[in-house]
């Protein structure tokens, strides 16, 4: 085994007892420069390293919630409280917002424009000839002569009507 091999196995010893890589270089006497470098440049080392980082932090968030149980045992308050608001919804923080609004159903002039402009580029609305903004901000489109008497004026609709 070479003496990269012993230190890096050093490094995950230490790294899965105490999930702190500044620690873990430490006791195992291995720079920080060296760890993060080869993470980048060696994909199993990298995943060696995330694995001994996973296993080290399950067991200290194992050992926390063995103190934390026993401290509910001896009836500490804070514990209690830190375990009521983490494990239990009803017990959790809660954050109350209000707000005024205004209900206004008409747009602002500009909004219109940029509402109207917005359609443009979607190509959703016709051209400027074809459009008329009316009063109430709502958009129609120009119509014929034909169409404003309700087809009457329209020889295909006589046509139709004849048929019946």
């Amino acid at each position: 085994m070479s003496k990269k091999s012993r230190l890096q196995e050093a490094f995950f010893a230490e790294l899965k007892k105490v999930p702190i890589v500044l620690v873990a270089c430490e006791k195992s006497g291995i720079s920080r420069n060296s760890v993060y470098r080869w993470k980048r440049e060696d994909k199993k080392f990298s995943e060696v390293m995330d694995e001994a980082l996973a296993e080290g932090e399950a067991l200290v968030n194992d050992m926390s919630e063995s103190q934390l149980l026993t401290m509910i045992k001896e009836k500490n308050w804070s514990a209690i409280s830190f375990w009521l608001r983490h494990r239990n919804p009803r017990f959790k923080d809660k954050i109350e917002v209000t707000s005024k609004t205004e209900d206004t159903d008409e747009l602002t002039p500009a909004q219109a424009e940029v509402v109207k402009h917005a359609l443009k580029l979607a190509k959703l609305l016709p051209s400027d000839e074809q459009l008329i903004i009316n009063n109430t901000n709502t958009y129609d489109s120009k119509q014929d002569d034909s169409t404003r008497d309700g087809g009457t004026n329209d020889p295909r609709q006589e046509d139709k009507n004849s048929d019946n």
